[in-house]
């Protein structure tokens, strides 16, 4: 029997399939809106998925790059309720301020314990900052607000025996390529 996955996206709510051009457009609004109120030092992406929107803004913003890694999926198997924190902050972090980007979110849980992270780290200040918010945890910045479920352009795809073929965990809800 397989467990239930307690945070599974919800396609009930629609499905938004962001292309490589989309999610370029949404790291480009996302640097500029914090470049606009703020003047972080360094960015630390949350792995897995906020590494890639991570570095894309910390590119865009010409500043340095990090990751850590908060995943309820890590190393568990059934799937986490809660999240877990995985390894320390980025020493780089000691005295800075710190913008801490993810994909996605919702409850707030995987942020809250990143920043948490990131302040025991010794930051100056951290603020927030996802793609997609969609749900009622309220990031300090978000690019794009919405309920669908979210498939990353990144995520679509995945190799399988050798070949790119349709993530299977989007089987009945994405077209295949």
């Amino acid at each position: 029997m397989t467990e239930p996955q307690p945070y599974a996206p919800d396609p009930s709510k629609g499905v938004m399939i962001v292309d490589w051009p989309l999610f370029g457009e949404l790291a480009r609004a996302l640097a500029v809106r914090v470049a606009r109120e703020w003047a972080p030092e360094l960015v630390i992406g949350i792995a897995t998925a906020g590494v890639v929107p991570g570095a894309a803004v910390a590119a865009i913003l010409d500043l340095p790059f990090h990751s850590i890694l908060v995943s309820r999926r890590y190393s568990a198997s059934p799937v986490r309720d809660t999240p877990a924190v995985f390894g320390a902050a980025p020493l780089e972090v000691r005295g800075k301020r710190v913008l801490v980007v993810d994909e996605t979110c919702d409850s707030g849980q995987t942020m809250r314990l990143a920043v948490a992270a990131v302040g025991n780290g010794g930051a100056q200040e951290v603020r927030t900052a996802v793609s997609f918010k969609t749900g009622s945890f309220a990031p300090d910045y978000f690019a794009l607000a919405t309920q669908s479920m979210i498939v990353l352009p990144w995520d679509r795809e995945i190799l399988i025996d050798g070949e790119l073929r349709p993530n299977p965990k989007y089987a009945g809800l994405i077209p295949d390529v």
